[in-house]
């Protein structure tokens, strides 16, 4: 690859004609190919955050628990018993778009790298996806080959799919969000981090060769699409998981030596990003010689060799007494192992490639004049409060219709494709509890897991909606009876050159924060990613989060599904909060009003007292109320359990609603409680002062309604279980 570089070229690879002239200013000359390449991946909003870093550093991300917040490859927390849960969750969307079924498995790979690169055996993935409308042309297509991937690499490396969620809807028609979530396991006082330190030290390839898939991956994601995006299908990565699996084999057991100073994966931008960030962090220089990269195309220049994106690739710095006793270890494995350079004293990356110097970059400006951008921002215009609004259709007919849409069906034929109890410690599948519960081998342990947010609610408010993806993922985890300890995100917007996607970003930030810090709850890992733009349509601002918890034992963990002869009770108050839920979308065909408003206070005392409960064993089942309100949760407990329920009596109210927003409405901090006895439980909400009322009974075949309305289970579980298989055979 020759070409001439200069500001067009630099444009071309990302970079403003301010950013270049800064390159210039650094170098002090035209810098050469690789060198300019180096800058455009390293200065690309994929790996500088240059528009977010600013709103990030508002979060709280310390817990006497934390033990690594933002910074390494994954957060890290104490979860007891000397172990340690470390977990993150990052997006592959561009590349999912594009060439779904690659796009969604090196997803999956990187993630997985990511925990096991800081010493942790992944137990679980989950993930959080958003496709388009299920009558865009695209969407089957896309959905398929996402499905298909996460399964195809989840599944042959053997780490558990255990959670997740999928909402469809217009606006990501051009652009579907595939964000991957990994946890993992490790001694807490063995965690492997990324400086690099010692000079002379070797500098260590390890996994697969290096080829010409993904280069400038981390570009392309950080730009929005046009009408050649079909065209960009060379930046996606190959995966293969069959050697990630030798990988974490190999890597974990060399992690049980004294042999690595430092280690780091080879994700977005490959092997510039990784020998970049560990020298930098280390503070010291680096030389490396690509004619010892093991490559498998021929005639790889050095410009292709440092910005692949080829999957299954690691870099280690080692002790140089250790180095053989390495090599052997990934030899055994099967695995590609080179030494490719070695640390300097000179604080510079210096790249040979056939006796030549092909990049002579100091690292320091690389990290301290990265562009950071205080990007204008505009507010989102306030919604107007949402008026009366009639029931069209009726209680049956709306449950129904609210069970059986592509949100809140059945995601039996997406959950089927994945291997949910690969390991042998998953507790509570996908669909039997709030949140995933997965055993931690050897113990009485178990973790909690979940991914949460509400597009919705996020673009008619985005604080509230911030707030409100937080205190869900806290309440989820509540349900199970875990304690909650710490999130991941992944922040999906669209172009934050437009003041008006910018005010989302940071008013969603910062309802993150305010939640977080209520909760005690704080962000150790997480992923931006922007331009989520196709022709100048956005997505929703969309703040994924990925919560854990953690119980001290596996068997106090509690479900959804209802069991006969249970009282039903209601916890919070319910003002019958219609704007913005799925009820007025799918029944009333409006998207109207502000999003329910989000008290922590109410949601600290509410979940806390549930989380009590469950814990002294008062509580048979637990299903936060959220999408479709109080009578879709019952029913989704009713399907779980395969029994029915009568309700008699309305939740705790705020006001005088009307039937059906007190049914169908959406206000937060709730949940719904089957108990063998609701007087102990009232009583212990009343002195604890959290709304609780006794609203039926579980039993039946049926599904009684307010009013006495009945509607057969058989006939919610047709509903529920169409969507999918009819969708996808059609």
């Amino acid at each position: 690859m020759q070409r001439d570089v200069n500001q067009a070229l630099a444009r071309e690879f990302g970079l403003s004609a301010d950013e270049y002239a800064n390159v210039l200013a650094i170098m002090g000359r035209t810098p050469t190919l690789t060198e300019l390449g180096v800058f455009s991946v390293m200065w690309s909003e994929h790996c500088s955050y240059k528009s977010s870093r600013i709103w990030l550093k508002t979060l709280p991300t310390t817990a006497p628990w934390v033990i690594h917040g933002p910074g390494e490859n994954a957060g890290v927390v104490d979860i007891g018993d000397g172990l340690a849960a470390v977990f993150k969750m990052e997006s592959h969307n561009h590349p999912s778009f594009i060439e779904p079924y690659q796009g969604a498995a090196t997803g999956v790979g990187g993630i997985l790298r990511d925990v096991f690169t800081m010493g942790a055996r992944p137990v679980a993935n989950l993930n959080a996806l958003r496709f388009g409308a299920p009558d865009h042309p695209r969407t089957k297509r896309i959905v398929d080959g996402v499905v298909r991937g996460i399964g195809g690499y989840g599944n042959c490396v053997g780490v558990p799919t255990v959670g997740g969620e999928i909402n469809f809807h217009p606006a990501y028609n051009g652009n579907p969000l595939v964000n991957a979530m990994t946890v993992g396991i490790a001694d807490r006082n063995r965690i492997f981090l990324s400086a690099a330190a010692g000079i002379g030290n070797p500098v260590i390839y390890v996994g697969s060769k290096t080829g010409r898939d993904g280069i400038h991956g981390a570009t392309m994601a950080s730009a929005e699409f046009g009408k050649d995006s079909e065209e960009k299908r060379p930046t996606v990565q190959v995966g293969d998981p069959f050697t990630e699996k030798l990988l974490i084999e190999a890597c974990l057991e060399l992690m049980a030596t004294d042999a690595i100073v430092a280690i780091q994966d080879m994700g977005a931008a490959g092997l510039t990003s990784s020998s970049v960030e560990m020298a930098g962090k280390g503070g010291v220089g680096l030389l490396l010689d690509l004619d010892a990269v093991p490559q498998r195309e021929a005639g790889m220049t050095a410009y292709e060799m440092m910005l692949s994106e080829s999957q299954e690739r690691m870099l280690m710095v080692l002790r140089p007494d250790r180095q053989d006793m390495a090599r052997a270890i990934f030899e055994k494995w099967d695995l590609d192992f080179s030494v490719i350079g070695h640390l300097t004293d000179t604080g510079r990356i210096v790249v040979t490639h056939k006796g030549v110097v092909e990049a002579d970059i100091p690292l320091a400006p690389l990290a301290d004049q990265a562009p950071l951008y205080h990007r204008p921002t505009a507010p989102t215009p306030a919604r107007p409060t949402l008026g009366e609004v009639a029931d069209p259709v009726g209680f049956g007919p709306a449950l129904r219709k609210l069970v059986g849409s592509p949100d809140l069906c059945s995601r039996a034929w997406v959950w089927d494709q994945y291997d949910s109890t690969v390991g042998g410690q998953t507790v509570k599948r996908p669909g039997a509890a709030d949140a995933a519960i997965v055993r931690i081998e050897g113990y009485r342990r178990a973790l909690a897991l979940t991914t949460d947010c509400t597009p919705r609610y996020v673009a008619a408010d985005a604080r509230t909606g911030g707030a409100q993806a937080v205190a869900e993922a806290w309440r989820n985890i509540t349900a199970t009876g875990a304690r909650p300890l710490a999130v991941t995100d992944n922040m999906n917007f669209a172009n934050p050159e437009k003041p008006e996607v910018m005010g989302q970003f940071a008013d969603a930030i910062a309802g993150m924060g305010e939640a977080c810090r209520a909760l005690d709850f704080p962000v150790v890992s997480g992923n931006v990613s922007l331009y989520n733009e196709t022709e100048g349509r956005g997505i929703l601002p969309t703040p994924a989060i990925g919560g854990l918890g953690v119980l001290d034992d596996a068997a106090q963990a509690v479900g959804c599904a209802l069991a006969p002869g249970l009282d039903l009770v209601a916890i919070g108050e319910t003002e019958g909060w219609l704007g913005q839920s799925l009820w007025l979308r799918e029944v009333a065909e409006r998207e109207e009003g502000p999003p329910p408003p989000v008290d922590l206070a109410a949601e600290r005392r509410n979940g806390d007292f549930v989380r009590g409960q469950i814990l002294q064993g008062r509580i048979r089942a637990c299903h936060d109320v959220s999408d479709g309100g109080l009578l879709v949760a019952v029913a989704e407990m009713a399907l779980a359990g395969r029994t029915g329920a009568r309700l008699t009596a309305p939740p705790p109210l705020s006001g005088t609603p009307s039937p059906h927003a007190i049914w169908f409405g959406e206000d937060q901090g709730r949940y719904v409680l089957a108990t063998a006895d609701s007087a102990a439980l009232l009583e212990a909400a009343a002195a604890a002062g959290v709304p609780a009322a006794r609203i039926g009974q579980s039993g039946g075949a049926d599904l009684t309604l307010p009013g006495g309305d009945t509607i057969s289970l058989a006939s919610l579980r047709e509903a529920h279980d169409h969507f999918f298989p009819a969708w996808m055979n059609a």
